[in-house]
């Protein structure tokens, strides 16, 4: 796995602070991310090899022809690093191509092809601190802190498994 925190203490701990929130809280923070940041966060992700959009999409369309419950879980599953087939597949992607599948999941999201928030969801005053705190740091950090935060979710690939 790489992180780029790059020494910063403030990325560790923000990553921290959200790898610590229930699983059903860090997906309706990354949510409540797009929402407010998602304009800025474009496809062409600083450092996205020529590829990593079509390997991104692949993976997505994987995740668009499941039921909204099984992408639910899906996204649950990246979180809580089990084991199968697309949690492996995803493993297996550069950090930075992460970050695009899950802005992806989030315009799928926007256009209902992806399971989407309920619509009166509130944060946890816990996950409504850690957004408040995200929003005063610059966006080139804020990049860094999402690239870090996705980076380690999913499975590793088995040597001498296939996916």
């Amino acid at each position: 796995m790489t992180f780029t925190q790059a020494g910063d203490p403030t990325i560790r701990e923000h990553v921290q602070a959200f790898q610590n929130l229930d699983v059903d809280d860090q997906l309706a923070l990354f949510w409540f991310i797009y929402k407010e940041m998602g304009k800025s966060i474009t496809p062409a992700a600083p450092g996205a090899s020529t590829v990593s959009p079509q390997i991104a999409e692949g993976l997505f369309n994987q995740v668009k022809e499941l039921s909204h419950e099984e992408q639910l879980q899906l996204q649950r599953d990246l979180i809580n690093r089990v084991d199968n087939q697309l949690t492996r597949e995803y493993g297996s992607l550069g950090d930075t191509t992460k970050l695009l599948f899950w802005y992806l999941l989030a315009q799928g999201m926007d256009n209902a092809t992806i399971i989407p928030m309920p619509a009166n969801y509130q944060l946890s005053s816990e996950s409504e601190n850690l957004f408040n705190k995200i929003k005063e740091i610059p966006f080139e950090e804020q990049i860094t802190l999402f690239r870090d935060y996705v980076s380690p979710m999913g499975a590793e690939a088995k040597a001498g498994a296939e996916i």
